[in-house]
């Protein structure tokens, strides 16, 4: 039983197809039952963000369960094409113990293009809750995932990796501001998309934006007027797009659309009532938000995550000299996981022990039950047990002190055959 990581990231992949991996919350619970009705996993999680698509998954046989998990990235993308045919090549692949060490790596924010970020820790906590909730997830990556989280608090704790600007989102709004000249104030910022990124487009907002006329537009109204609140700004719908268009200096995007929310004809349509106003458009959404040609319009300057992920990567200078802490931090909480887990492998065996002891123990004493007064037997059952349980102290220890190794193997295979286990 191995546990394994299969996934494409932003630097080995083009924008376009990391679109065409995502995975959206509507679908997770499809997907994972997708991937857990193949009879060689056993478990699975999926964890997809801007940067991102990555499947977790306990596999019951290793080369058939890969496969399973390859066969499923090849179907989202139509499952024939150039694209496809490449994908296995393009696929990062890692198995238990560099599995782990991804994961944490992942929720420390060291394997961001933001390093750092906080919304990479959300996401790893939230893909394990999901995956636990539609019991694709058992103990097994249920515990990964929970000590990934313990892993990137205790990073940003520990360490100044997340120190200033730490989210796509807040990157977005502050190249905003800077490409208005250092600030917002009279101007008129939209935002498209109320979910998670766009709350934290939101919390940048209220930070950086004062004096902005703002508003917010979404297809669930109630969303978009719950974020407007925050911020004082304006709530309205998607199909309203148009007018707030013309009217807007600055457009962030981040919805969860499958398909581009601003097309060409849409924007072209705002440009001609603008009366030559320029028009920044700043998409920070996987799959794409806004068409790539809306950037050829006149006037229109239009960043992409291609474009954020670039700007990051400029400004992490003083933080990539926190990556080793970061790292010594992974590796001591990796150990430690590693324990967790060899206890868990030799749970069975320890429990089966203990209810043989038990079973053995309570024969003994029901066989003498007839011949002693209550109170006797009351202090042989404390006895017994105590002496039950300091017998097996031991032994147990041991065996899970060597866990998963060949002593531990030689260790469990004895204790099976000495008390037919």
């Amino acid at each position: 039983m191995s546990v394994v990581v299969v996934g494409l990231h932003e630097r080995d992949a083009s924008l376009d197809l990391l679109g065409c991996l995502a995975v959206g919350d509507g679908e997770l619970a499809k997907v994972l039952a997708q991937l857990c009705d193949s009879p060689h996993l056993s478990e699975a999680a999926v964890l997809s963000t801007c940067n991102r698509t990555e499947v977790y998954a306990v596999l019951d046989r290793f080369h058939d369960g890969l496969e399973a998990i390859e066969a499923f990235f090849r179907d989202r993308l139509g499952g024939s094409g150039d694209e496809a045919a490449d994908l296995a090549g393009r696929l990062v692949v890692a198995y238990d113990d560099a599995a782990a060490r991804h994961l944490f790596e992942v929720a420390s924010g060291i394997d961001s293009a933001i390093l750092g970020e906080g919304e990479i820790l959300r996401q790893v906590r939230r893909a394990g809750e999901l995956a636990r909730a539609e019991r694709a997830a058992g103990p097994i990556l249920g515990g990964l995932f929970r000590h990934a989280v313990e892993v990137g608090k205790r990073v940003r704790s520990e360490t100044s990796i997340a120190r200033g600007t730490t989210s796509l989102a807040h990157l977005a709004v502050e190249v905003a501001v800077e490409r208005s000249g250092g600030s917002l104030s009279g101007r008129s910022v939209l935002q498209l998309g109320a979910g998670e990124v766009g709350e934290g487009m939101a919390d940048a907002l209220a930070d950086l934006a004062g004096g902005a006329r703002v508003v917010v537009a979404n297809r669930s109204l109630r969303r978009a007027q719950h974020l407007a609140a925050r911020l004082g700004g304006e709530a309205v719908r998607l199909d309203a797009l148009a007018s707030e268009l013309a009217a807007a200096d600055v457009v962030l995007t981040a919805t969860a659309a499958a398909e581009p929310v601003l097309d060409e004809p849409l924007v072209a349509g705002a440009v001609a009532a603008r009366d030559g106003r320029p028009l920044l458009v700043i998409d920070a959404a996987v799959p794409r938000d806004v068409e790539p040609a809306v950037g050829r319009l006149p006037g229109v300057e239009l960043l992409d995550i291609d474009h954020l992920n670039a700007l990051a990567g400029e400004r992490m200078a003083s933080r990539r000299a926190q990556i080793p802490r970061a790292r010594a931090v992974v590796e001591e909480e990796l150990e430690r996981f590693r324990g967790v887990a060899r206890g868990r492998s030799v749970a069975p065996l320890v429990a089966a022990l203990r209810s043989h002891a038990e079973e053995v123990r309570r024969g003994e004493l029901d066989r003498l039950g007839a011949g002693l007064a209550e109170d006797e037997r009351v202090r042989l059952e404390e006895v017994t047990r105590r002496l039950v349980a300091k017998l097996l102290h031991e032994p147990t220890v041991r065996l899970k002190e060597s866990a998963g190794s060949p002593k531990g193997e030689r260790l469990a295979e004895a204790l099976r055959a000495l008390y037919d286990l």
